[in-house]
């Protein structure tokens, strides 16, 4: 079946032109199974201009060697943790690593409080089960399973929400490269190749964290907030033009002066104080990531060209940021109205935001 207006295709499909170029021109050592040589996986990452003219997109901005300590991560024998605060770009990283190393992304758990066991290692067709008993045609193959025998990237995202025993049926994968089978009498060896990207998030309540044992196995790099105000507007703009192109929606305009209004206020109440360093603030729980920017930033987009003149304005922005910021009305809603009160309506070039905050 010809797939048509696929909503969010796969790395490995949306960006299916860079990865052949990248593959043409790519003369580096390629380790077995891999696609794409180290050093041509990286320039997949950070971007840049090929030889051939080819322009290869920045999928993340930051650190160049946060990525190179990554890749070569996959090199070893150590699986790799990206840990960090939601919206730190752990499963867009992810699932881009996955892509440029093993052409596909699409090997993925979701980890979540209810996965079984059975999830990670494999299951069975009861059927087949029951009619033919225990055999290799009546085995489920899981992700892990699957990306052991044919070499390539497993993804298990938010590792810390499974449960204990569940994360721990991870520990021989990683340290002996087998996957045991005992109703089969056999076991799956990994192909080379094989290897585990797992993201974590930092902040979440009631996770279950990880044994000593397991997380020996990993690497773990820490996928940190953008350090600079233009960065991080840089990576807000760059996504919101790519979620319009991708709609199909009346033109629309994304003043870059209400992403710079936006940026300022998640900066600022992320850090506790203002930018000149006079006040200090209150912090809301609410983690104020570069993703939640985005999030509010398309939302106003939308608004403005459904409902509006096709320009965000003030009034598009402040009907997603109250939302962003107040996750727990408790608490963060009093942080949120003092911050109003005690720098947007003190700025005057703010008015609009001020007066669109207090109707929101």
């Amino acid at each position: 079946m010809a797939k048509k207006n696929i909503q969010r295709p796969h790395a490995e499909d949306a960006y299916k032109k860079e990865l052949a170029a990248l593959s043409k021109i790519d003369t580096k050592n390629i380790p077995p199974n891999w696609n794409l040589s180290p050093k041509a996986v990286v320039t997949y990452i950070v971007g840049g201009k090929l030889e051939d003219g080819t322009e290869i997109e920045t999928k993340y901005y930051g650190d160049r060697r946060l990525i190179e300590v990554a890749v070569a991560t996959l090199l070893t024998d150590r699986a790799l943790l990206l840990l960090g605060i939601p919206g730190t770009a752990k499963t867009w990283l992810s699932e881009h690593l996955s892509a440029a190393i093993s052409g596909t992304s699409k090997l993925l758990i979701q980890g979540t409080a209810g996965l079984s066991e059975e999830a990670l290692r494999y299951g069975w067709n009861y059927a087949k089960l029951l009619a033919e008993g225990p055999s290799e045609n009546s085995l489920v193959v899981s992700p892990v399973l699957k990306a052991m025998q044919t070499g390539q990237i497993v993804r298990i995202e938010e590792l810390t929400r499974l449960p204990s025993d569940v994360q721990d049926s991870l520990i021989t994968v990683l340290s002996e490269k087998t996957l045991p089978i005992p109703e089969l009498n056999t076991e799956q060896q990994a192909i080379q190749g094989f290897n585990v990207i797992a993201t974590a998030n930092n902040r979440d309540k009631g996770v279950n964290d990880l044994s000593s044992a397991l997380r020996r196995r990993f690497n773990t790099v820490v996928m940190p907030l953008p350090k600079s105000f233009a960065e991080e507007v840089k990576i807000v703009q760059t996504r919101v033009e790519k979620f319009v192109q991708k709609l199909d929606m009346p033109k629309s305009k994304v003043p870059i002066e209400e992403i710079n209004r936006l940026i300022t206020i998640f900066r600022e109440l992320r850090s506790g104080g203002t930018t000149d360093g006079k006040m200090k603030l209150k912090v809301p729980g609410s983690t104020l990531s570069t993703a939640e920017a985005i999030s509010v930033v398309n939302n106003g987009v939308i608004l403005a060209a459904h409902f509006g003149n096709g320009t965000m304005s003030a009034k598009d922005l402040a009907a997603s940021l109250t939302g962003a910021i107040v996750k727990d009305p408790k608490t963060d809603e009093v942080a949120w109205k003092e911050y109003l009160e005690t720098v947007v309506k003190d700025r005057k070039e703010w008015k609009d935001l001020y007066e669109a905050c207090k109707d929101a």
